[in-house]
Formats: C-alpha cells, structure tokens, sequence
C-alpha cells in the first residue's frame, strides 16, 4: 500500500538511480505519462512491469482507480516521460488522493532538468522560482512577465522548439534586452549547450543558425536588483524589526501599509536583506 514517486533520466539513460531501478522491479504497477516511451526505458533496464497510462487527460479519473489498488495491498510506481513526476507532469491529483486516504507516498529522487540547468547556470541559486511553461499566447505570456518583472531571485521556465523565439522576444520586451539568462539545451545528452547572455545576445545567437532552436530547453533568467535606495530607510527598519517576530509576508504587508508602498515591492526588499 505505497505509491512511489520515481525519477527517470532527462537525457542519458545512466543518469537512473540504483533505488529506481530496484523500485521499478519490485512493485505491481507503473503507472506512466506515456506508456510507450516508459516501455523502451523499462526494456532498456531489463525490466518487466505492468503499465497503465496516467496523463493530463485521465488523471483525474485513473487517480480513484489507482487508490483502489493501492488500498488493495498493491505497490505502485509513478514515473512521468522523464525527470522528477509532477515537476510540470502528472501526477499531482493522484498524490493528494494518497494523503487524503492515508496511502504512504515515499519519493525515489533523481534528475530534474530544472535544478540540474540551475546547478550549472552561474545565476543565483540560493533562492529561485519554477515558473514551468508561459502562456502559450504573447499576451497572456507578456502579462505573466510584467508580473514577475521585479522578482529578484532566479527565474527558471521550461520551452518548447516551436514558441522559443517569441518566448525570448517577449523576455526582451518586458524584462530588457540586457538582462542576463542561461539558455540551457539537450540537458544531459550528447548536444548538451548552455549559453549565458543577455536575452538580446541569446536570441541573436539562435538567429544564427537554426538548428539552434530544435530541442528541449530550459531557460534561466536573473532577478531584478532591488534598489534598496528608493525606499524609505525608515520603512526598510520597519521592515527588519517586523522580520525578526513576523513572516515576511504578513511583515512586507504591515510596512506597505505604514509607509504607503507596494507589498510586492517590500516583499523583494525582505528577500535580499
């Protein structure tokens, strides 16, 4: 009666974990994002496991399926097309189910492109944000950029070949044409890449070749400096002292409101003191 968070490789197949391997073997199911592409994984490791499929569009109704065997005795693996499950993948509803019946979740760690393109990115990585996938349309794309326009740790988003130049475009756009990323490539494959520039310099070295914009991609971009001097420094003390007895959320909305300044704008304050 255990579900197993199991992660895959991103790229080089040895990059799977002794422990995934053997939980791989051992349980009674694997439930897979796509059952075909887990298939060619599981023969390459000389495994034989019964699959069921577990995508965005079944989740919710396969997810009371898997509780049932699970509340059965049964053991079940859950593993995405590769990387860590639920990190832009499946399998979120199906957890919160296991918590809510009391089923155990015991998670098998592993690669994530996200924090594998952060470890080698060069940008601040003390603190960052996983913002996944934007908006497919620039709008709404544009929109979610000006939100995070002001955000001052690493930002990290997944793209796809086919919306990377007008993803860029619209980086440059709203956060700057000189604010510096890590466009990284073909993680842990043979075409492995990692560009550091400014957005401007980045696009333009796609531009130069196009095959440069085929794979999968993950893009890390730096936070905005927080101008400390177009604060109040009464209101920056405010803030210390509030720090001290207060989570920063509740201490940046006490500030904003002694002082008439934006909660947001305090909140990043707070993370770079």
């Amino acid at each position: 009666m255990t579900l197993y968070i199991v992660a895959t490789p991103i790229g080089n197949l040895n990059d799977i974990t002794l422990r995934a391997i053997e939980t791989l073997k051992t349980v009674d199911l694997v439930a897979a994002e796509d059952t075909r592409h887990s298939g060619l994984l599981l023969q390459h490791l000389g495994i034989k496991a019964k699959l069921l499929a577990l995508h965005d569009h079944n989740e919710q109704e396969k997810s009371h399926q898997l509780i049932e065997k699970l509340q059965a005795g049964q053991t079940i693996a859950l593993i995405s097309d590769a990387g860590t499950p639920l990190i832009n993948d499946p399998g979120y509803h199906l957890v919160k189910l296991c918590r809510a019946n009391g089923i155990k979740v015991v998670p098998i760690p592993g690669a994530c492109a996200a924090i594998t393109a952060l470890s080698a990115s060069g940008l601040p990585s003390d603190k960052f944000s996983y913002e996944g996938f934007l908006p497919a349309k620039s709008k709404a794309r544009q929109e979610s950029l000006q939100q995070l326009s002001h955000e001052s740790r690493t930002l990290i988003f997944y793209e796809s070949t086919h919306r990377l130049l007008d993803t860029l475009m619209d980086m440059q756009t709203i956060l700057g044409a000189d604010r510096q990323m890590v466009l990284a490539k073909e993680l842990t494959k043979t075409w492995e890449t990692f560009v550091a520039q400014p957005i401007a310099e980045v696009i333009a070295w796609l531009n130069e070749d196009t095959n440069r914009q085929k794979g999968e991609f993950v893009l890390l971009v730096e936070g905005a400096a927080v101008d400390e001097t177009a604060i109040n420094p009464d209101a920056i003390r405010t803030l210390q002292l509030l720090q001290t007895e207060l989570p920063l959320k509740k201490a940046a909305a006490i500030t904003a409101e002694i002082y008439g300044l934006k909660k947001n704008q305090l909140y990043q304050l707070g993370l770079s003191l």
